[in-house]
Parts: C-alpha cells; structure tokens; sequence
C-alpha cells in the first residue's frame, strides 16, 4: 500500500523541487509497480483529485475522466498512475479528497485552532468537494486487501458522502469543536493567492468502489464529529 506522495501543493511548483517531486510521485509508484509485477503482487496506490480541475465540471468525477491537472503536483500524480497502469501490474489506484484526521497537520485541524483562537476568519467558498476522514479510507483500503481476487485490477475513487465547500467544512469543524464564537466568513480564492490554481469543483463519483467491493461510505459530516470527538478527548 504506497501512501507516500510529494503533497505540498504550492511547494510542488519551485523549480527546484520539480525533480524530487517527479521522483516521489511518478517514478518511485513505477519502481514499486515493477516489484510487484515481478513477485505477481498487488500495487496499492493512493492518488489525488486533483489529476483533475482544469475543466469546469459540475457532476462527480469518474474514474474514466480525462485528467486535466493544473499544477505540478496533479501533473505528477497522474503520471504515476500512468506508470503503475503501463507496467501491467496487478493495482488498484485509489483517488481521494480533502484528507484529514487526528494525527499530523491537516484542515480540520488547522481551522480548529483558528476558530479557537481568532475572532473572525475568511474562507473560501468557490472550492467544492468532499472531506475524506484517513480513518474511513483506511477502513475502505482493508476491505479492498481482503476481496481483491486479481479480477478488480483498476482506479477507484473514494472519498466520505456528500458535497461542501472549504467554508462549510470550517462551519461545520466549528460548530462539532464548540468554537462558534468565531466569525467565519465566505470569500473567492483570489483573495488568497496561490502559485497553482486548486481544483474549483473535485467531487468524486464513488459507485466503483462500492458497486466492486461492497464498500459502505459515511457521510462526511458523521465522520468529521467522529474525528473531532476524538481528537478533545485525547486533549
């Protein structure tokens, strides 16, 4: 299961990392893609939506869409899928969305912080998508491990159910946290430029993934109480 990614998007775009991102993402899932055709193993690969987001779109993403990557960092991921794909290895290629939970550095986290601490905040309304809860993902990477039978070979899309905007996902992080002192307001992403234009619209159509391998997805807001639940009990 290769979790490993360049995935500092803005940083992506330095010059000077071009090359070691190029590595992480695109030649290193290829090495292992290789390995596992080698020992008729299974190559499972986590990937991004953001292969997708330079066309408008306004209906889930499938599997089978053309990727339309608008920074390095799409750009890369989308070759290593094409690599794992080319080397004809066994793989499931998961994409996903707007990751989170109660370890390292993530949105939910950051914005439970600022919400705490600051009187008012701006955030962006104009990208949309789903949150995606590590935990469920994990779960949902366990189920495929267990009923991959060398049949399902492919790209899957797997985010939590539901649709929301990065200012809804602080709304919402904000109410479960307690913090709704806080004044969040809605603004357009060129209030806050960026070196790479994010996807404006990525949700992910997910019928693959549950229709393959009988995978029940949880609603995002479920998964987000579960997750900040968690995260004050342990503080």
């Amino acid at each position: 299961v290769n979790c490993a990614a360049w995935t500092n998007v803005d940083g992506a775009e330095d010059p000077d990392k071009f090359e070691l991102v190029e590595k992480l993402n695109a030649t290193a899932p290829e090495n292992l893609a290789k390995a596992m055709k080698e020992v008729n193993g299974l190559l499972v690969h986590i990937s991004t939506d953001y292969v997708f987001g330079g066309d408008p779109y306004n209906t889930p993403c499938k599997e089978d869409q053309k990727g339309t990557p608008t920074g390095v960092y799409g750009r890369t991921k989308l070759r290593g899928e094409q690599n794992i794909i080319a080397t004809g290895c066994n793989h499931v290629i998961i994409r996903t969305a707007w990751l989170y939970s109660e370890f390292g550095k993530n949105f939910c986290k950051t914005m439970m912080n600022l919400t705490a601490t600051k009187p008012h905040l701006k955030v962006v309304f104009d990208q949309v998508g789903t949150p995606t809860y590590a935990l469920d993902l994990a779960n949902a990477i366990k189920i495929v491990l267990e009923k991959f039978n060398g049949t399902q070979t492919g790209v899957y899309h797997y985010s939590n159910e539901g649709v929301c905007s990065w200012y809804d996902f602080t709304k919402m992080i904000a109410e479960y946290n307690g913090t709704t002192s806080c004044d969040i307001k809605p603004c357009h992403s060129n209030e806050f430029p960026s070196p790479v234009t994010r996807p404006s619209y990525s949700v992910l159509d997910k019928t693959k993934i549950k229709e393959t391998f009988g995978i029940t997805v949880p609603y995002w807001t479920d998964s987000l109480k579960k997750c900040i639940s968690n995260l004050n009990r342990n503080n």
